[in-house]
């Protein structure tokens, strides 16, 4: 290579260390973001790259109380008040991709929780309903998700179990804590040919992909999880 060649490919190279460097000093924990996608999420084989970007972009730092930010990104959830719980990483993203999302999609969230699968979501799709059950945790989410700018996002306080029939029918839901049954209303609200994300059961769960079809459902078992119980309506007993 002459001399006149590799002045601009180390200028360049220059210019990407710099910008890494501002990218870096603006969002400390970008670093641990991309670390969390390669060791946590790709390597347990989530592909969906629309998935995995948004995962190193949303800031799951902000959706976690102050005394927890420092392990935002380990491979656990964590604690968010009201005895709720943020996912664990990999959930999150297995849970988004199992969506098959390709952008104009109007998507259901039964848990709103911290907020974060919202906002992974609202990355992904044109729009997103969020339902909360317990108030504290829905005006929270709602606050951090306007701060954060996503404007594509719906929270409301409510019963999950009902989903939110002003809206549907919906091309996804996804719901983030364990009914011991798959709410009738949720499949009601379902698309034909959309999918329904849940983990089903008492303390063993598994985390089932609903297909909604026009001659009824199509279930698959993905994997044993455990997830915090789905409260309301949903405790009642079938009638």
């Amino acid at each position: 290579m002459s001399r006149g060649r590799r002045v601009p490919a180390l200028l360049l190279l220059l210019g990407c260390l710099l910008a890494m460097a501002s990218a870096a000093a603006q969002d400390p924990f970008l670093g641990l973001r991309r670390e969390m996608v390669a060791s946590q999420i790709e390597r347990r084989g989530v592909e969906d790259r629309r998935v995995l970007d948004a995962m190193r972009e949303v800031p799951r730092h902000r959706f976690v109380p102050e005394g927890y930010r420092e392990d935002a990104y380990a491979d656990s959830p964590l604690p968010i008040g009201e005895g709720q719980t943020i996912s664990q990483p990999y959930i999150v993203a297995l849970m988004t991709s199992l969506l098959e999302l390709d952008g104009d999609e109007r998507v259901l969230e039964i848990g709103t929780g911290s907020g974060y699968q919202a906002a992974v979501l609202a990355r992904l799709v044109r729009e997103v309903y969020s339902v909360e059950i317990l108030r504290p945790l829905g005006e929270q989410a709602r606050t951090t998700l306007e701060e954060l700018g996503y404007e594509n996002v719906q929270v409301r306080v409510g019963d999950g179990y009902k989903g939110w029939p002003e809206k549907a029918p919906f091309d996804g839901i996804i719901v983030t804590a364990a009914p011991e049954r798959i709410p009738e209303p949720l499949i009601e609200q379902l698309k034909v040919g959309g999918r329904l994300v849940i983990p089903v059961g008492n303390f063993w769960q598994n985390l089932l992909v609903i297909t909604k079809t026009a001659d009824g459902v199509e279930k698959r078992t993905v994997l044993p999880v455990r997830f915090v119980p789905m409260t309301g309506e949903v405790q009642k007993p079938p009638s």
